[in-house]
């Protein structure tokens, strides 16, 4: 086990978020999702150590449109097709965010790597 130092924020869709992904493929009411459908798709982004919950409102103030657009990103690339306002509002209404102060590495076989990608990558 290895002490990362990162600390971490997991960021889960709300039902408005739901709600928005299914206004992108028109179903039959029963084909739709429902929040439970995407709860466990949550993304883990490793974050600068927070000590404070100030440091903290502030780190998601400066990067609060990168983890919105990497959301959205996931489940429609065509960005024509996102909501028309892009901005905090909209990150505070489709995402609910949780912050752990502290990330551990469990594999001990495997060393911790780290890859870049561009921004229009898939992840």
């Amino acid at each position: 086990m290895k002490l990362v130092n990162r600390s971490a924020l997991s960021v889960t869709p709300t039902q408005a978020f739901v709600d928005w992904i299914n206004l992108l493929e028109a179903t039959a009411g029963e084909d739709d999702l429902i929040l439970a459908d995407v709860e466990h798709e949550s993304t883990i982004y490793l974050i600068p150590e927070m000590d404070s919950e100030a440091a903290l409102r502030s780190y998601i103030d400066d990067r609060y449109l990168d983890i919105l657009e990497n959301e959205l990103q996931a489940w429609e690339g065509d960005e024509r097709l996102w909501p028309d306002e892009v901005d905090r509002a909209l990150f505070d209404r489709f995402l609910q965010i949780e912050h752990s102060y502290l990330a551990v590495d469990l594999d001990d076989e495997e060393t911790l790597e780290a890859a870049e990608f561009a921004d229009d990558d898939d992840i």
